[in-house]
């Protein structure tokens, strides 16, 4: 997998190197095989070095990489079988939303996911993983159809945000997103989600409203992108880095300010170096989560899933507010 990212360059130079020795196999010279050792050993540890201190807006790149596994590769790779459920029963189906039942290890679970594409033909059947008032119809449908028989279920969120297009809105775009909101503030069964990629705007919220939310080590969750933030901020988006910096959207940051209540660690490099071991990382924690959930009565995983929500973004006062007549 290429180190092709901007602040990669110095990891595709030892890279070439390493590539370029390996080409020779064993006309290698001992000298060079000394050599492809010594670039082997680099690349770790200079890897490991700049993925130690990403900034937010490294992470944003990491996030958004080309390569970077989607939820239909976590579900082939986590799930034993995958049963896909489509349709909102009332305007259409929506392949930006993917959900269906399916088992992990024994374990019968309803995923409702973000599905991006890969090739431009791929971007276009899933709408690049920005749903339609449909999709989220779609979700909700599967959420409920998961309490009905008891359930868990979990989310894995993967979008810049819900499609904003005119027809969207006239079709209800606001009413779908705020009924998932309510519907999964009062689901009656475990809930679980993860971040992993990017979590952008109500179109990530609609399938977030959880009793745990876990991110990827470098993925992010965020109001709005740093580039639609920058705009309305600066009115540019030139300045995208400087907003994702200040927004403090990386898993890391997140983890640290309390919005995510987990991170799953990546491989080196990222998720996309090693999609196979990220989603063993997945699924351990989707199967120690629910274990935990699972243990919670009912009655009392509503109250903490409410408490959950209004504790985020405390305040206090720093003097005694003033009183106007």
């Amino acid at each position: 997998m290429a180190y092709d990212l901007e602040f990669e360059k110095p990891l595709a130079e030892i890279e070439k190197k390493i590539t370029a020795l390996q080409k020779k196999g064993e006309r290698l010279k001992p000298e060079e095989h000394r050599q492809l050792q010594d670039a082997e050993r680099e690349l770790r540890s200079k890897t490991e070095e700049i993925y130690r201190d990403l900034t937010s807006w490294q992470t944003v790149q990491v996030a958004r990489h080309k390569d970077r596994p989607h939820s239909i590769d976590y579900l082939h790779l986590i799930c034993d079988d995958f049963f896909e459920l489509c349709g909102d029963r009332a305007f259409n189906d929506d392949h930006a939303i993917l959900g269906g039942l399916t088992q992990v290890d024994g374990e019968t679970i309803m995923f409702v996911c973000h599905q991006k594409g890969r090739t431009m033909k791929d971007k276009q059947y899933y709408n690049n993983g920005m749903p339609h008032p449909e999709g989220f119809r779609k979700a909700g449908r599967l959420m409920r159809q998961a309490e009905k028989f008891g359930i868990p279920v979990v989310s894995l969120i993967d979008t810049q945000g819900a499609f904003p297009a005119l027809e969207d809105e006239e079709r209800g775009q606001a009413e779908a997103i705020a009924s998932n909101l309510y519907l999964m503030s009062r689901l009656r069964v475990p809930s679980l989600a993860i971040v992993i990629g990017e979590g952008g705007s109500g179109g990530a919220l609609a399938l977030g409203v959880t009793d745990r939310v876990l991110i990827t080590e470098f993925g992010i969750y965020t109001v709005t992108s740093p580039e639609s933030a920058a705009s309305i901020i600066w009115r540019s988006t030139n300045y995208a880095q400087q907003a994702a910096d200040a927004m403090r959207i990386s898993g890391r940051e997140l983890k640290a300010l309390g919005l995510v209540d987990d991170l799953i660690p990546e491989p080196l490099g990222g998720a996309h170096h090693n999609p196979r071991l990220t989603a063993e990382n997945v699924k351990k924690a989707i199967l120690q989560n629910l274990a935990e959930l699972k243990k919670i009565p009912l009655d009392e995983l509503l109250e903490q899933r409410y408490q959950k929500y209004r504790s985020i973004g405390p305040f206090a006062w720093t003097s005694e507010p003033a009183i106007t007549q």
